[in-house]
Parts: structure tokens; sequence; C-alpha cells
């Protein structure tokens, strides 16, 4: 009987210490971040744009076949509303894929199922004519209430107002030792990484955040900007095309990105470069917050974009063209 008590009490004991330190080990980690908690932004997702260095270190240098040019689409700014929670490159035919919410320019009828055929067919916010479908998650104000269609219903904590860009640029670049080719018809392309709060590293993490007033310094977090001051986000794509696939597996491997020198890998070819760049008329010290999986809290890290190339062939030599001869185009 002695030694039944023993043991039971000894069990007590054990079941009360592993109580107790289950307790003092989620007390010491609520000091961190809470990755899958769904909330967010953390404090340590935002700076003052005063405190960023300027951007350090020179362009890569130009060869002497660069192709120095710039070609500027003017696809307004969403004026439309075209807003859904699909997403045509990484989950084609699956409706609400996303699970948040994106923001388009260019052809006005992408969604999920869309297919080649119907991006040719459709109508485009682009004044020159191209068809391409450009798009990004939204940015929220989670201070305010949103109350319009697709402020609500993604979910998966994405609450607040959406916030419209003041501004959309969707420009293309050359490259700094190479002609390019032109972008094959329905190429898809993304940039930024989704997950990037919970991945392994940041390999993958292409957005930079600023504000106007400072167009020398740049920062993966979300920068506060002085008053009267807009916050600017920007993607870059990548750039080298290994010459056979529109889309690959796991939508990277077809279209990668250069060496920092711009060279690009062995068995691929320079395509324009292109570059998304927002702006956001915003309140000095109102919060914002980027849509998200819950598990990603909102952070900065995590934004990216995508693109479905609907240009026509002729369209798509003229840019190639501009670049190569070193002239600023607007398509």
């Amino acid at each position: 009987m002695g030694n039944e008590r023993r043991l039971l009490t000894l069990v007590v004991c054990l079941v009360l210490g592993g109580g107790l330190l289950a307790a003092v080990l989620g007390a010491s980690r609520s000091g961190g971040p809470q990755r899958g908690s769904g909330a967010g932004p953390a404090p340590f997702d935002q700076v003052d744009i005063r405190a960023v260095a300027p951007d350090a270190g020179p362009a890569p240098a130009r060869g002497p076949d660069a192709s120095t040019g710039s070609a500027a689409v003017d696809c307004g700014r969403n004026a439309e509303g075209h807003y859904n929670e699909d997403n045509l490159v990484v989950s084609p035919g699956v409706p609400s894929g996303a699970h948040h919410t994106h923001a388009y320019v260019g052809n006005l009828s992408t969604g999920a199922m869309s297919t080649d055929a119907s991006l040719a067919a459709a109508a485009t916010s682009c004044a020159g004519g191209d068809r391409s479908t450009y798009y990004w998650p939204v940015l929220r104000r989670p201070d305010r209430p949103g109350a319009r269609p697709h402020e609500g219903s993604a979910g998966h904590g994405n609450t607040g107002e959406i916030l419209p860009e003041a501004s959309v640029l969707v420009e293309f670049h050359g490259n700094p030792v190479s002609k390019v080719v032109p972008m094959p018809r329905f190429l898809r392309g993304m940039t930024g990484d989704a997950v990037a709060y919970t991945a392994a590293d940041e390999r993958d993490v292409r957005a930079r955040w600023g504000c106007s007033g400072f167009p020398d310094r740049t920062t993966t977090r979300y920068p506060r900007c002085p008053a009267g001051d807009r916050l600017t986000r920007t993607l870059t794509f990548p750039s080298c095309w290994n010459g056979l696939d529109t889309v690959s597996a796991g939508r990277r491997s077809h279209l990668v990105f250069p060496a920092a020198n711009g060279v690009c890998p062995r068995g691929t070819f320079p395509v324009p470069e292109l570059r998304l760049s927002f702006s956001y008329a915003l309140p000095a010290g109102a919060p914002v917050a980027l849509d998200s999986f819950p598990e990603q809290r909102h952070s900065p890290k995590t934004d990216h974009a995508m693109f479905v190339n609907a240009m026509t062939a002729e369209q798509a030599a003229a840019v190639a063209d501009c670049l190569n001869t070193g002239r600023a185009c607007r398509m």
C-alpha cells in the first residue's frame, strides 16, 4: 500500500511539474514571433524611414551589349475595382485559391478560370492594348472596418479597408550586359515569397518598401513615412527564361533571376525585366497590413506579385526593341 501511495504521489508531481513547465515555456515564447497565430503585423515589422540607411552598392557595370532602354505600359491604377481571391498563376482553375485578395491592372477578365484564349479576347485597362494581367495582394488599413466588396470576403484574418493605389507603374527594363529577347506569349511569372515569414531563409524575398520623399532608401519592413510622403512598394520579376516553357511545376524554374552582375544562368536567355511600383496616400502613423496567409502574420516580407504576358508577338517585339536600342518608351 505504501509503495502504491508513493507511486501515485510521484505521478501527480510529474503531471503538475509538466504543466508548470509548459506554462513557463508558453510565457517565455509570448515575447517573440507568434508564428501561426494569424496576428500581426508585429512591431519589428515596422521601421522609421529616417532610420534606414541609404541603399548601398553601385548598379552592375554596363557591358557593350547592354540593353539600356525602358518601356512603361500605362495600365491605370485599378480604377475598375478588379479584385478577387484567385491566383491564375499559382492555382489555376481553383476559385478563391489565393485565400487573400489580389488587385489587378491590365486584363479585365482575369480570374481562376481564365485561359490563354480568354485572356487574348478580353478587354484591358492598358491604354496601348496590352492584354497581359498584372496582380498583387492588396494593402489594408486594419484600423478601419471594410464595408465594400472584397474587404471582408477573403477571410484568414485579412480584414480592414483596402487601400487604393495612388499610382501603379508597369515598367520593363533591359539587361546590363546583354540584349534581350521578346517574352513568349502567355509566359507566367511570379516574384516574392508568400510564406517568407515561416520560410527557412529569405532567398525569395523581393519586395522593397519605401517613402516617396526618400527615393534612395528601401527596406523589407513597413516604413513609417513623414507626413505628406506616400508609402511606396516595388516588386521586380525574374528575367532569365529557359527558352522552352511558359510555366513550370514550381512556377519558378522556367523564369529565374540573373546574377548580381546581370548575367543569366547557363541555358537561359535574358528577357525584359518587369518591375511593378506602387504608391499609397496614407496619413502619417496609420497602420497597414498586407493580405497574407494566417501563419504569415501580414509580414511585409511576404509581399509578392504575378503576371501573365498576353502581349501580341508584335507588342512584345516592340518592347524588346525599345530596350535594346536604349530608348525610353511608352507602350
